[in-house]
């Protein structure tokens, strides 16, 4: 039961309360409008390209509009998300111009992400709720960062977020929810479990023939997956085999007693320790006062740490990135430790509550301001656009194109490898990575390689792996340089 302190969400509740609703939610799709135009100006002054994993994506895609298998293996070579090849196939309609579109989509995505947080705390709690989240999940840099890089998690995060706004509307609203949550487990498999949640929350009082329809939306994403799985390889478990051995590879696993210590670092680094404080007070406020309110940000909190903990018993990559559905939810529950005064009845308690969290935002503000290295962030903006640029300019080059005739194109490691098999519409065994132990070496004793020539790109994209760096970095007798810029340069040998 909520509390009598409470402000009640009833029609009729008083002009003055809906006025102000009004007010900070027209403000709020003033300020969205805005930020809207700045992401635009964003995407045009700071041109990013898809991360590797997405490059990925759009070469299957590509593959499949060939008629082609997609590459499932190799080496490094992420795991697939068959939603993602389905818009990567889409985009290489666009041609070499479609990964700038992936970028534009993902950023639009955070968009809606944006606005699904704002509208998440606005129906659960109150538009300053809503609007205090909204801000915070913008200043956490880390997010946006995804975005500009093109990563599948932010159009996840977007679905998930916004199943549950449209459930807290209306609650039981059926196919929506399972539809958006469907689409989302076609991008991470964590979505299964939120359907299957979902499932049963449906299915309680419903008909036998009500719950087959939910069973067969709820398992759309595990079987599209498996199908795209058995299709390709013949396995239909693929994807979880795969991962759980690349995690193993990359060191990327953690036994059972590890995962809680690493949760509170996880957050920690995905919210700021601040904010997670303010978060665990927030949420404590939430689900004592008003627990029908916290029930969806709560739901969203628990599952996204339950299925981290079940991604660690799998044996998959426990990385903090995984824990992102449940970082939202924080920032929620942060945004109630600052806004929920809003909550309360008008009286001594939610003034001094007011003034205490108007202190804490200059406190913050201040704090970040003096401390937010912008220029370090404009430069990994310009540097992942000039990056591409210049690598494009070198792989174009016509003695590049002419050397390729006499070998593959090798790189230092994976990293550069869908990018330029992209830029060039290669198949797989055309672009090597020199760090790739099964390479034998008689296959790149001619060819194109193309080494990283500033300490930056040389960070970037050569001492990722624990090899000899000079095996991978240094060109070896009788090759000889054929094109350069800023960033990398191409040795040939014929």
């Amino acid at each position: 039961m909520e509390s009598a302190a409470l402000t009640r969400r009833r029609p009729g509740s008083g002009i003055a309360a809906h006025a102000r609703s009004v007010g900070v939610d027209t403000l709020a799709k003033v300020a969205f409008a805005v930020l809207c135009v700045g992401f635009l100006v964003g995407f045009l002054v700071f041109p990013t390209y898809p991360n590797y994993d997405s490059y990925y994506s759009l070469l299957w895609g590509r593959e499949v509009l060939d008629l082609q298998a997609p590459y499932f293996e190799g080496f490094r070579v992420p795991t697939e998300h068959p939603l993602a090849i389905a818009a990567g196939a889409l985009l290489s309609l666009l041609g070499e111009g479609g990964d700038r579109v992936w970028v534009a989509m993902t950023l639009a995505s955070f968009l809606w992400l944006v606005w699904g947080i704002y509208r998440l705390g606005q129906v659960a709690f109150t538009p300053l709720v809503g609007a205090i989240a909204a801000l915070l999940l913008l200043t956490r840099f880390d997010f946006a960062f995804l975005a500009a890089r093109g990563y599948v998690d932010v159009p996840y995060m977007a679905l998930v977020v916004w199943s549950a706004v449209l459930e807290s509307v209306r609650p039981r609203r059926g196919w929506p929810v399972f539809a958006l949550l469907a689409a989302a487990g076609l991008l991470r498999p964590e979505a299964w479990v939120l359907a299957g949640l979902y499932f049963l929350w449906m299915s309680y009082r419903a008909s036998w023939g009500e719950r087959a329809r939910y069973a067969a939306l709820t398992a759309i994403g595990p079987l599209v997956w498996a199908a795209v799985d058995w299709a390709v390889t013949g396995d239909p478990l693929f994807s979880l085999h795969y991962t759980s051995s690349s995690a193993e590879d990359l060191g990327r696993q953690r036994t059972l007693g590890e995962i809680p210590s690493a949760l509170p670092s996880f957050f920690a680094s995905l919210v700021k320790l601040p904010v997670l404080l303010g978060a665990l007070a927030g949420l404590a406020f939430a689900v004592a006062a008003a627990p029908r309110r916290a029930a969806m940000p709560l739901v969203l909190l628990l599952s996204g740490i339950g299925t981290f903990v079940l991604i660690g018993i799998a044996g998959l990559s426990v990385i903090e990135r995984y824990l992102i559905v449940a970082a939202l939810a924080l920032l929620v529950f942060a945004a109630v430790a600052l806004g929920g005064f809003t909550m309360l009845r008008p009286g001594r308690l939610r003034t001094a509550w007011a003034i205490s969290s108007a202190l804490l935002v200059l406190a913050g503000a201040g704090f970040t301001a003096t401390r937010v290295d912008v220029t370090r962030l404009t430069n990994e903006l310009q540097f992942r656009g000039d990056a591409h640029t210049d690598l494009a300019s070198v792989l174009r080059e016509p003695a590049v194109t002419a050397a390729l005739r006499c070998g593959p194109l090798t790189v230092p490691n994976h990293k550069l490898v869908p990018d330029a098999r992209w830029i060039l519409d290669l198949p797989s065994d055309r672009v090597l990575a020199r760090a790739d132990p099964d390479v034998p070496r008689r296959r790149v004793a001619r060819g194109v390689g193309l080494y990283a020539t500033t300490r930056f790109a040389i960070f970037r994209h050569a001492f990722t792996n624990p090899v000899d760096p000079t095996s991978i970095q240094i060109p070896p007798p009788g090759w000889r340089r054929i094109a350069t810029s800023d960033y990398v340069a191409a040795y040939a040998r014929c």
